[in-house]
């Protein structure tokens, strides 16, 4: 008898486990080479790069032809391309759709495959500049259309954040004080994540009755260079596993379509908003600088 309750008590605890592990994957925008202080361009990147190493990871780079379409940008994604990673698509001049004809917006699209086809990592995955997919539905369909012929996948994001903002913020403060504390940007940014990830990850269980394989938009920026490895511990210390994001790519989720307009922002987002059960806890848009700017301006950072 205490050997069956041994066993069952060990077969719910990994039930549990399984049932309820989540999985995280990092993705990254907009690769560039753009002065910020206190980090070289190259010095940066490579930074980042030692990150994701350190921490045996492989993530997609989602890179705006326009940022890298220049010999210090070449060198970038050939850093990048040999270190394993997956580089996708995120047109050549990040535009709006919802700015620009569909036509304008598919020619753009395929400037930046002809950029990027050369990497033998490219892999056709398109992520869609500020999560915008559309304010009509002719332009919406069209272009899920387009992606199909040409066989590309939505590269779509269930963890949505403000990073870049924060990054903005740091990077002015050291612009006037090179010596400024950093660790108060560190733990809004933690902070903040964690906040993000708690938030979509509630709407996922809601929606679809479990946690998906999450793939959390970071951009290619100072903040990251300093503290992306903070982020992945804090996600391994909260019980999360930090996986590929090949691997993520690979969960059901990510070939729904939801029917929304204007289309775009999180997916999971995108999914609560398609059910209209969710409006007191949607925002539009899903995350935006206007969110943090109080609440930075607040603690004076």
């Amino acid at each position: 008898m205490r050997i069956s309750y041994f066993f069952i008590t060990l077969f719910l605890l990994l039930f549990t486990t399984i049932t309820f592990a989540k999985n995280v994957a990092i993705t990254m925008d907009n690769p560039n080479c753009d002065q910020t202080p206190l980090l070289a361009p190259e010095i940066r990147d490579k930074k980042i790069l030692s990150i994701l190493k350190k921490n045996n990871l492989k993530i997609v780079l989602f890179a705006q032809g326009a940022q890298v379409d220049n010999p210090q940008g070449m060198a970038l994604l050939k850093r990048w391309n040999n270190a394993g990673h997956l580089i996708g698509n995120h047109t050549y001049s990040h535009l709006s759709i919802n700015n620009i004809s569909d036509k304008q917006y598919e020619q753009d699209t395929l400037k930046n495959e002809a950029l990027l086809k050369s990497y033998s990592n490219f892999k056709k995955i398109f992520r869609f500049p500020y999560l915008k997919e559309g304010d009509t539905l002719a332009k919406r369909d069209e272009f899920r259309k387009f992606l199909h012929d040409h066989g590309y996948q939505n590269g779509s994001v269930t963890i949505d954040a403000s990073d870049w903002y924060i990054s903005d913020r740091l990077e002015k403060r050291l612009s006037q004080n090179p010596n400024a504390d950093m660790t108060p940007y560190r733990d809004y940014y933690l902070q903040h994540i964690w906040n993000r990830a708690q938030y979509y990850d509630g709407l996922a269980q809601e929606i679809l009755g479990r946690s998906p394989d999450h793939t959390l938009l970071v951009h290619h920026n100072l903040l990251n260079a300093i503290f992306l490895g903070d982020v992945i511990q804090m996600f391994k210390d909260k019980g999360w596993k930090v996986i590929n994001a090949d691997q993520a790519f690979q969960d059901p989720v990510f070939k729904m379509m939801p029917n929304t307009l204007p289309a775009g922002e999180s997916l999971i987002w995108a999914l609560a908003k398609q059910t209209g059960r969710y409006d007191d806890k949607l925002r539009y848009p899903g995350e935006d600088e206007s969110y943090e700017k109080e609440a930075m301006d607040r603690l004076g950072l």
